[in-house]
């Protein structure tokens, strides 16, 4: 395809996106569950739907005795990383939780839970004695200086835990948040497994808080995803439990002052105040959660992150100059893609009250902030000045180049040959063409602030996919398709 041919397409598609014909989001939902399925670690079921991937990392957890199979990998690389793993299956699992009934009308509700399941199940064999967790799975040092597919490494596969001498309370935190959120998907369809899920939950519940640290000091996760703190953690998971279980501990944690967070900057893998802020908004709306004291603390709070994400707040979010939500040059999109599930839930929350939110710029509506999630979506699906889908797959005009080791090297049923950690390098990172796999449903970093993007491997603070930024767009496309 010449670049001439793709430039008039980019330049059609977003024209005719700017001028109101709307995106399949269907088909972008579709993709974005498929993308779990390419970051998958270890024996691949029978059901596999992305056929390049293969078996891999089958001894993980060995050196350690235990057994570790399976989770995912979180990114282009090859490790097993705790706290964003516990993250992604949180968010997909609050998709699931909010948009259940849309999930099923696409015929993706099977799709979504199993997606979930796969890290549940990693998480519960990481959870084997009340105040131990594994957190993480590979040397992200070793790991970093190689370049090949997951089937074929040959980098470290050590294991690191927490435990009672080496806390962790926002690894352990969000583990028990993703736990809990799980449980409450599979309640209808499976209550043995979502009762297993509660019971892991509140275990690392009583962990992370009666052995209070930072789980980077613990295991070595610094450099990649350390954390800034467990406070939010402990919240984000006294909420989800409160939300499951109705238990009194969780609803007297959650009831005490002055631990809301108050107004925050984004919502992510490391901060998660905001999404707890919502939760407790929304289930006291819900009547999921009984009106207690100082549960107004998070209401407040939310409100005004959704004011700025407006532009109607006393300190706005930032946007480039095509109007994509702004937050730090490395990889953006997982900010906007948080950003907008937040918009969505809440947009679900003031139409069934028929409420709005009263902004110091004016007042906010349910419709106002369902247009300000499409105009978003619709940026990283394609309308925007380049035409391009930052969604890997979606559309014709897409990264081609994605910082990522599996989908970059031929997969090992085409090529069964095993690639050496440098070799990876020589071949296949440096060269100069496509990637022979396409990651379907893979949210990119995305452009910077001037709405410029480099489709070059190279390139892993723009190029590079996560799950983290892929799990809360699940939800959002789930309401919009």
């Amino acid at each position: 395809m010449s670049n001439l041919f793709v430039f008039g397409f980019a330049f059609i598609l977003f024209a005719l996106v700017k001028n109101g014909v709307s995106m399949d989001y269907g088909a972008a939902l579709t993709k974005s569950l498929l993308y779990y399925e390419a970051q998958r670690s270890g024996k691949l079921p029978g059901d596999q739907r992305v056929q390049w991937r293969g078996d891999s990392a089958l001894n993980d957890g060995k050196n350690g005795g235990i057994d570790l199979l399976g989770g995912y990998y979180d990114a282009g690389d090859n490790v097993k990383f705790g706290l964003p793993m516990a993250f992604t299956v949180t968010m997909l699992s609050w998709s699931v939780v909010e948009f259940a009934s849309q999930l099923e009308a696409k015929n993706e509700l099977k799709n979504a839970l199993s997606a979930i399941k796969w890290g549940t199940d990693y998480l519960i064999k990481a959870h084997p004695q009340a105040n131990v967790l594994y957190g993480q799975v590979g040397e992200a040092g070793s790991d970093h200086s190689c370049w090949q597919r997951p089937e074929d490494m040959t980098t470290s596969r050590n294991v690191f835990k927490i435990d009672e001498q080496h806390p962790g309370s926002d690894l352990a935190g969000e583990t028990a948040a993703a736990l809990a959120a799980a449980a409450i998907a599979f309640k209808q369809s499976d209550s043995s497994y979502s009762s297993n899920l509660i019971n892991h939950a509140k275990q690392l519940f009583d962990f992370a808080t009666n052995h209070l640290g930072e789980y980077h000091n613990s295991i070595p996760a610094g450099g990649f995803y350390s954390s800034s703190g467990y406070e939010d953690e402990l919240l984000w998971a006294a909420a989800w439990l409160a939300r499951a279980t109705y238990g009194k501990q969780y609803l007297d944690f959650i009831d005490r002052p002055n631990i809301s967070g108050g107004t925050r900057s984004m919502f992510s893998w490391d901060d998660k105040y905001i999404g707890a802020q919502v939760l407790i908004t929304k289930g006291v709306a819900d009547g999921k959660i009984p009106r207690i004291g100082n549960l107004d603390q998070y209401k407040t709070a939310a409100e005004q992150f959704i004011c700025n994400c407006m532009q109607k707040g006393n300190g706005n979010v930032q946007r480039t100059g095509h109007g994509l939500l702004w937050f730090q040059e490395w990889n953006n999109l997982q900010y906007v893609t948080s950003a907008t599930f937040i918009t969505t839930v809440y947009a679900e929350l003031l139409a069934k009250t028929k409420g709005s939110i009263q902004c110091p710029g004016g007042n906010v509506w349910s419709s106002d902030l369902l247009a300000s999630t499409r105009s978003q979506v619709d940026y990283i699906l394609g309308s925007n000045p380049k035409g391009l889908s930052y969604m890997v797959g979606f559309g014709y005009n897409y990264p081609k180049r994605v910082h990522h080791r599996g989908a970059s090297i031929a997969s090992i049923k085409k090529e069964p040959k095993p690639v050496g950690c440098q070799e990876g390098f020589d071949l296949w990172f440096h060269k100069n063409a496509d990637n022979p796999n396409v990651i379907d449903g893979a949210i990119v970093g995305g452009p910077d602030r001037s709405d410029e993007y480099s489709d070059m491997r190279e390139n892993y603070q723009q190029a590079e996919a996560a799950t983290s930024n892929t799990a809360p767009f699940v939800g959002v496309l789930a309401r919009l398709a």
